[in-house]
């Protein structure tokens, strides 16, 4: 995965016949496995129904899974370029491999409890996601190693959203990755049904967001705003999602307001 300007696409999504910083080959393998599951692709529409259609709220469908899963994958890949050791497939025995595959299974179906409650969606994946991962699972791994796998693919889910904390460095890119998906396109279908919620303000304000290497840390974050609203992005969510995800001393925030045209509340922030 390059990081150059001439290659600004690769600091926000996952090519799978880039060059990267870790084994690819399985990981390759399954999502071109997933990216054609039926089952995957009807929760990825039905899970956005409670959460915009009923509550107004921002996109968690399939842009959304889409979004998170290559920032996920990028924030992976920048992590491994940094020396930054992974635990969680590690501790099961098994192979370095197998922590991209978590990682891409975790981010692709975190969000499947939308589909009975946005309140406590976290828990409701946890059995939705079991069951789509004991049907696919196996076609990759044997029965031990499906459970291993299971079980820190369900971990991070889990810890994306809720007061648990990621007992695994994988776990942890889920959680800072899930709140990475906050430019203006997420917010446009809430906006134009006329809500006016900070949440779906403060993503109208968000331009861009990239992942590049550190001067200092290994990742760094940087997020193009349009206005002061995108603060609350940054620092609310983003910001407590970085908290306690194993990953506060590996990640650098700088947001950047590159409105020109009106006076400036806030200028640069960095976390």
């Amino acid at each position: 995965m390059s990081d150059s300007p001439a290659n600004e696409d690769s600091r926000r999504v996952y090519f799978p016949d880039s060059d990267h910083n870790f084994p690819d080959e399985k990981l390759n393998a399954v999502l071109e496995y997933i990216l054609d599951d039926e089952e995957i692709a009807a929760y990825l529409e039905a899970q956005n129904v409670n959460a915009v259609d009923r509550m107004q709220y921002n996109d968690h469908g399939g842009k959304h899974i889409e979004i998170v899963r290559n920032r996920a994958l990028c924030l992976y890949d920048l992590l491994k370029a940094g020396g930054v050791e992974f635990n969680g497939a590690r501790q099961q025995g098994l192979d370095e491999a197998d922590e991209s595959v978590i990682v891409a299974l975790a981010a692709t179906l975190h969000d499947v409890g939308h589909v009975v409650h946005r309140d406590s969606h976290a828990y409701y994946s946890i059995p939705l996601a079991a069951d789509i991962l004991e049907r696919i699972l196996p076609e990759f791994y044997d029965v031990g190693d499906t459970v291993r796998m299971k079980g820190e693919i369900l971990h991070a889910i889990l810890c994306h959203h809720t007061a648990e904390t990621p007992l695994t460095t994988e776990a942890g890119v889920i959680r800072v990755a899930d709140a990475l998906d906050m430019e203006s396109g997420r917010s446009r279908i809430p906006y134009e049904y006329g809500g006016r919620g900070i949440n779906t303000l403060s993503s109208q304000a968000i331009k861009r967001v990239s992942l590049q290497p550190g001067d200092t840390t290994p990742v760094m974050v940087e997020i193009e705003m349009t206005n002061a609203a995108g603060v609350y992005q940054v620092d609310n969510l983003l910001k407590a999602k970085l908290k306690d995800s194993g990953l506060e001393e590996e990640i650098r925030i700088v947001a950047l307001n590159t409105n020109e045209n009106h006076e400036q509340l806030v200028e640069r922030i960095e976390l």
